[in-house]
């Protein structure tokens, strides 16, 4: 062993040595032979051709957000059992579980939230993910908790979304306090995440009875805030759905029951998403949503969305804020082994060379010769949610947060010229914009353009996006 190798490196040397004890027809020549089977040597693609080659289906990520209870599990369920991603076999068995404990309709709920908490809670609590197919497109769905306790990660699964859908109970009452709970701050926290495109998805149409008026209603409402909070009315499509019964998610509504509507149904309408433009040009930066172990031959691996660049096995890699490097032994893409992959996926990487201490989530992992630089103050142009001023805040960046302060009011800006209107305000008042500097606690992977939110007290301020990292 070399001073300064992980831990799991020797294990897995020891493991080697004990396998060619217990089957001798296995020569363990040398230690170092056996670090072949967690360091692979790369075979130096080019991984843009080979993506050009490849001809594969577009890929796309969307977030599922809206206000608690408003049936966002239940509707991505009901999707993937309609695709025949989920078998009739394990429906009955979710069906029999929550019949067990009082919660027969959560059935299809539970396909997406599958932890023990969000069962018991009938709440999503953490960022769900799950994938299908279409004839076109390879979608990843991100299915993101409504309860405002929850709002750090339906941010993290915002920050990894080519695009959003929004659903929205349309029973009577439930749109309305939708609009006072989370309607309104899911759908300008992804407007500040980046995401340009939004399908409202109405959902339980049924128990308004497929009435055209109350989705009249709820087209005009919305509408008018979402284009008062940046969304281009191009951008933005209204579903009406059930997600309990099925109806205009994979399978048409019935004349019988909606004959005023000719639009499509919402798998239609995610299948007619214009795919994200990936940022393969530009140099790697992957931000990593999960840490974890795999087992003897994958002992280390992360997962996250690749926002920028590409990466092959063999290569090496930096992980900041430590400046730890690792080697790539293998990746995953869509849960299937891949020699590669590009900007817009969502990876699996499986490490060697490095220790669990250096990875954390939120960390960004980059290529060693043009490493992201670690920040503790920034200047950032914001969005005020609340009335915003010298104070303490936390500041989110995908699944990273960390605490920091405004220490700075630079400037209120002219919302479409982006032209200062008042110099150095003491207060910046809701639904303004503003240019302001933050100080951070510990350093942290930061660079403009990236976008990031400003929290306080359980309480979304702000969000914005860099301008200049220091």
């Amino acid at each position: 062993m070399r001073r300064g190798e992980p831990f799991s490196t020797l294990l897995i040397v020891i493991v080697a040595a004990f396998e060619a004890m217990i089957e001798p027809h296995v020569p363990f020549q040398n230690a170092r032979l056996t670090m072949q089977l967690y360091r692979v040597k790369s075979k130096n693609l080019n991984v843009l051709a080979e993506f050009e080659k490849s001809k594969r289906k577009d890929a796309a990520s969307f977030v599922v957000i809206g206000h608690v209870d408003h049936g966002k599990s239940t509707l991505m369920g009901r999707l993937l059992y309609d695709l025949k991603v989920i078998d009739q076999r394990s429906i009955d068995k979710l069906r029999k579980e929550a019949t067990n404990i009082g919660k027969s309709s959560f059935a299809l709920a539970w396909v997406m939230d599958s932890t023990s908490e969000e069962r018991e809670r009938g709440v999503t609590v953490d960022i769900a993910t799950n994938y299908f197919e279409t004839e076109k497109t390879k979608f990843t769905i991100l299915d993101a908790p409504g309860h405002r306790d929850f709002i750090p990660n339906m941010i993290a699964g915002a920050s990894q979304a080519d695009f959003a859908v929004l659903v929205i109970d349309a029973s009577t009452n439930s749109f309305e306090s939708g609009l006072r709970g989370q309607t309104k701050e899911h759908a300008l926290l992804v407007r500040s995440m980046g995401v340009q495109r939004l399908i409202i998805a109405v959902n339980k149409m049924d128990l308004a009875g497929w009435s055209q008026d109350r989705f009249i209603e709820i087209e005009q409402q919305m509408s008018a805030f979402l284009t008062s909070a940046g969304f281009q009315a191009k951008n933005i499509t209204f579903i009406p759905c059930a997600g309990l019964t099925g109806e205009n998610i994979v399978r048409k509504v019935t004349k019988d029951k909606m004959p005023w509507y000719t639009g499509h149904t919402l798998v239609e309408e995610l299948e007619g998403s214009e795919p994200a433009k990936r940022a393969i040009e530009q140099p790697l930066r992957l931000s990593i949503a999960d840490v974890f172990r795999g087992g003897i031959t994958n002992p280390l691996s992360v997962s996250g969305r690749v926002d920028a660049g590409s990466l092959q096995v063999g290569e090496q890699i930096i992980a900041m804020p430590s400046g730890e490097k690792a080697h790539i032994k293998g990746i995953e893409v869509d849960q299937e082994p891949a020699e590669w992959a590009v900007a817009g996926q969502i990876a699996t990487l499986h490490l060697t060379g490095i220790d669990e201490a250096h990875l954390r989530i939120g960390d960004i992992i980059c290529s060693s010769a043009n490493p992201i630089k670690n920040t503790k103050a920034f200047t950032t142009k914001l969005l005020a949610f609340e009335h915003v001023m010298p104070m303490y805040v936390d500041v989110h960046r995908g699944r990273l947060h960390v605490p920091g302060k405004i220490t700075q009011m630079l400037a209120v800006l002219d919302k479409s010229s982006g032209e200062v209107t008042k110099k150095k305000p003491r207060v910046v008042q809701p639904g303004s914009v503003a240019r302001v500097r933050v100080e951070l606690e510990t350093a942290i992977p930061l660079e403009a353009p990236g976008r990031i939110v400003l929290r306080n007290q359980g309480q979304t301020v702000a969000a914005g996006l860099l301008e200049s990292a220091e």
